[in-house]
Parts: C-alpha cells; sequence; structure tokens
C-alpha cells in the first residue's frame, strides 16, 4: 500500500465502495484515489488486480466512480436516474473484458483478461453498480445521514434502516458531535 494517503473505506457492495473512494463530499472532499497508483492499489485490494494505471484511465475511473454515486443517489431518493450516468455506466460496462469464476469455496471472483487493464476492472465495477441500481440484490440503496457525506451506500441490515455509510466514521463523528451539543446545552441550562 502506498503510504501518506487516506486509508480506503471498503464495504462489502464494489459499486459503493468505490464512489467511496472520494468521501466527505458535502465538507473537505477526501479523495483516496488521488494517483493512478493508487487506484491500482484500489483495485488490488478490490479483488481486481491490474498490471498499471494511466492517468487518462485514472481519468475513466474517477468519471465512472461519479457517475455510480449520481445514479445510486438517485435511485436511494427514488428520482429519474440521470441519463449521462446511466451513459458512462453502461459504456464501461460493455467495454470491460472479466470473466465471472467459481472458487472451489463456493465464491465467485473475477477474472480479468491476461494482460489485466483498468478498464476490465471498470468494467467490473459498472456491472455491479448496474445489479444494485436495477435493484437485483436483496438490500436497498441509502444515502449516509452525516450532512458533510452523503455517501451512497447499500444497505443489507435485517430492517433496512441503516443511516451512515460507515458506523466507525461518519456514526461516531455525528453521535458524538450529538453528544457534544447535549452536553454544551446542558452545561447552559445549569447556570
Amino acid at each position: 500500500m502506498s503510504a501518506g494517503f487516506p486509508d480506503f473505506r471498503l464495504g462489502s457492495v464494489l459499486a459503493t465502495s468505490f464512489t467511496g473512494t472520494l468521501s466527505e463530499r458535502h465538507g473537505n472532499a477526501v479523495e483516496r484515489i488521488p494517483t493512478p497508483q493508487r487506484l491500482v492499489d484500489w483495485l488490488a485490494v478490490s479483488g481486481l488486480a491490474v498490471d498499471s494505471c494511466t492517468a487518462a484511465q485514472l481519468d475513466l475511473a474517477r468519471e465512472l466512480r461519479e457517475s455510480i454515486h449520481a445514479a445510486a443517489t438517485a435511485a436511494a431518493v427514488q428520482d429519474a436516474l440521470p441519463s449521462p450516468a446511466v451513459q458512462v455506466i453502461n459504456d464501461r460496462s460493455a467495454q470491460g473484458r472479466a470473466a465471472a469464476v467459481l472458487t472451489p469455496g463456493g465464491e465467485r471472483l473475477w477474472r480479468l483478461g491476461p494482460a489485466s487493464r483498468v478498464e476490465d476492472a471498470l468494467g467490473v465495477i459498472a456491472a455491479d453498480a448496474i445489479g444494485v441500481i436495477a435493484g437485483e440484490r436483496d438490500g436497498r440503496l441509502a444515502l449516509c445521514a452525516s450532512p458533510t457525506c452523503r455517501a451512497a451506500f447499500f444497505d443489507t441490515s435485517r430492517s433496512r434502516t441503516r443511516r451512515w455509510c460507515e458506523m466507525n466514521t461518519c456514526g461516531n463523528r455525528e453521535k458524538k458531535a450529538r453528544f457534544q451539543a447535549n452536553q454544551r446545552r446542558n452545561a447552559g441550562s445549569a447556570r
């Protein structure tokens, strides 16, 4: 892993984890894939190892990331999907060359071509986004309740009422802020 960069926020859903490579979208944005090598790192930890990445491929990845975020956000609030975002997702899905493979343990993995290309990995991410946004998986798209984050995430909790993209980051930060506000309010009323 490359040192000096923010940690990746990995979830169990590939497409929404990918959108998490840009966090705090409505605050001080944190770019988690600022360089081509950092995208290579993210793809590797996500099971989509590629040989290399160019600046142009990083631009394609960021375009896909923002398109998935726009479409997932629209789906989460039950708005019409933005046509430009849908077009980018469909294009990346069609341009990728990857195959789903079954492991001996019964899990699905993705096999990229022999010369693993970023475009092939992006095709896998786009295909995952299509499945999630189309409602083909058990769960629901939701938006993080943190006003600075508002990340799209896929809620697979039993009750489908999860509020935070990550409890350890956004959830804890919001609960801490609420606690501190209550402490200040209680201290002010005690005077």
